[in-house]
């Protein structure tokens, strides 16, 4: 679902891709204009109400989006060391986490008032699109059927005429004064009271074509469907100017279809029955969710000029027109995968395991909203905390810094014989990031500065290349090579820390061992009782509010392994410490460590 919190990139998102796909439909209309025919020209606008919903479609049912995520399987050979030396654990202030605050602009109130003004305008919309259903209604009860037999007889021949074989209720109505046809489930095919007195047996015969050709196209099922979107889409002019024209060039198909079934003589005659209706007959208020014969002066003009101009469709033309759509298909349908990997900041994990184990240890997690994921990897089996949560994509913040390290050591920014970095002189608010470091007191630390000049010393994509090989999260850069994982673009769910930890831990990914060994020795944190924890902390600090907490770790016990991670959230009270305690509390309880 989307939040308000979430709203201006969605919104921002939908405005894009509904301008771009009209853009594309009407540069394509101008330039094939005498290469399609008006079925074809009605039908490109299919294409617009395809593209439509495509933002607003989540990440999780579009299975083809993971697909874009390019996996790069090149790998170095393992190279196999002597066991590391026993490094010495961490004292026990290991919990006390380290962070200092990034600053954003804060955009809940523009989120919160562009998303008021948004459901503002779909609200009114939809009462009117409910008026207007209540107006369907109220014709509905006020058409007569019509008992004149030669015209009913008629319009058995029409329907005869057009292979329709369908029910069609046909009558008049004192609420109407231009023909109109509408009804899902039952179709009315409704005309003006005492129509038959102005309008030759010709002119009623045309009519009926007219809107026999509007039943059998389905037009009712695709006016609602217009008028949904056009309730959502309502903010942006380019969707009220594609449905005007979607509207009118059904109108041209309709009279093409009825064209197509006469002599040539009788086009001038259909031509007059338009004009001498139209002439006839106050400009009616039209209905969307109905199909209307009559329609502004502009409208008439250009339909009596493709009437007066038409000819019988050669078989190339259609051949054309369905060579146009198809490519035309495929350029808008070629949006979708990457409509579906920006939607919502690929917010969302797609997680499917068969061994879940879903429990509610919502006492342990008072006052955050958050989750918790556990592996039993002797079990082979999960314990999640909160479903949802698990699989939303936050910021990883310090904890990013276990594969920051792990990927300055294959990338030979640094070694494991010498990983030391000059303090860069700037003052920092924390005492002990003022100094020289090396890997192993950068982690304890978490120097953020250690691990953003590691970043600058790595070659340019080669980041990007190691988050694809690994498959971090949202594999995200655009946030900045300073600050991309601090509360900024790169994020990760709760349950892709615990896989990720999983193969870190085994070395699924080939890299070196002694490089995996070195990473795992710097976040070793405490033993008790046997068991070995090992872990990192990450706290997300926005505008001097900490907003997000993490804990992701494994802990080493006899013959079994157990791979964790934690994620709390809330105004201002989230941090690496509060997501520690509870990770123990659990654990403790789970009888584990």
């Amino acid at each position: 679902m989307i939040t308000s919190s979430q709203f201006l990139s969605v919104f921002l998102e939908c405005l894009l891709v509904s301008s771009f796909t009209i853009g594309v439909i009407l540069l394509l209309k101008r330039l094939l204009m005498k290469h399609l025919t008006a079925q074809s020209h009605y039908n490109l606008w299919f294409l617009v109400l395809l593209a439509l919903p495509l933002p607003l479609i989540p990440l999780q049912l579009m299975p083809f989006a993971e697909s874009l995520s390019f996996w790069n399987s090149n790998s170095s050979l393992q190279s196999q060391t002597a066991p590391s030396a026993e490094v010495p654990l961490r004292q026990n202030n290991w919990m006390e986490d380290i962070t200092v605050s990034v600053e954003r602009y804060d955009l809940t109130l523009l989120n919160n008032a562009l998303f008021f003004i948004w459901i503002s305008g779909v609200a009114i919309l939809t009462v009117f699109t409910l008026l207007a259903m209540l107006k369907i209604s109220k014709i509905k009860k006020h058409t007569n059927s019509l008992r004149n037999n030669g015209l009913l007889s008629l319009f058995e021949d029409c329907k005869h005429k057009l292979k329709i074989t369908g029910c069609i209720i046909v009558g008049e109505s004192s609420l109407v004064k231009t023909p109109m046809t509408f009804g899902l489930l039952k179709t009315y095919v409704v005309l003006p009271r005492h129509f038959d007195e102005w309008l030759s047996e010709k002119d009623i015969e045309y009519i009926f074509l007219h809107e026999l050709s509007h039943y059998k196209n389905k037009d009712f099922a695709v006016n609602y469907f217009m008028v949904i979107l056009q309730v959502l889409y309502w903010f942006n002019p380019l969707v009220w100017l594609a449905f005007r024209r979607m509207r009118l060039d059904r109108e041209i198909a309709c009279d093409a279809k009825v064209l197509n079934s006469l002599d040539e003589k009788a086009y001038m005659e259909y031509g007059n029955s338009i004009i001498h209706f139209a002439h006839k007959a106050s400009r009616a208020v039209t209905v969307d969710l109905a199909n209307h014969l009559n329609g502004s002066k502009k409208q008439i003009k250009t339909r009596i000029e493709k009437i007066a101009c038409f000819k019988p469709e050669s078989k190339l033309l259609r051949w054309k027109s369905a060579a146009v759509l198809l490519f035309a298909g495929i350029f808008i349908a070629g949006q979708a995968p990457f409509i579906s990997v920006m939607a919502h900041e690929n917010s969302s994990y797609k997680f499917k395991d068969d061994n879940i184990i879903y429990e509610n240890l919502g006492n342990y997690f008072a006052g955050f909203d958050g989750s918790f994921v556990l592996y039993d990897k002797e079990a082979d089996q999960y314990l999640i905390h909160n479903r949802n949560k698990s699989t939303l994509r936050v910021s990883p913040n310090s904890t990013y810094k276990i594969y920051s390290a792990l990927l300055g050591l294959e990338s030979g920014t640094i070694t494991v014989e010498n990983s030391s970095a000059k303090w860069n002189g700037l003052k920092y608010p924390i005492d002990s990031w003022n100094a020289d470091q090396d890997l192993t007191s950068a982690i304890r630390n978490s120097v953020t500065w250690y691990f953003q000049s590691l970043d600058q010393q790595v070659q340019p994509g080669k980041i990007q290349t190691f988050l694809d090989r690994i498959r971090y999260g949202n594999r995200d850069l655009t946030g900045g090579i300073d600050e991309y994982w601090l509360e900024s673009s790169l994020k990760i769910s709760p349950v892709e820390q615990v896989q990720l930890l999983k193969k870190f831990y085994a070395n699924q990914f080939g890299f070196k061992e002694k490089n995996i060994q070195t990473v795992k020795d710097s976040i070793k944190l405490e033993r008790k009782e046997g068991a070995l924890l090992s872990g990192k902390t990450g706290t997300g600090t926005v505008n001097g509010k900490n907003i997000n907490g993490w804990f992701i770790g494994y802990v080493e016990s006899g013959q079994d392994t157990y791979f964790f991670a934690t994620n709390i959230q809330n105004e201002d009270d989230s941090n690496g410490s509060k997501a520690a305690e509870i990770t123990l509390s659990i654990l403790k309880q789970k009888g584990i460590y």
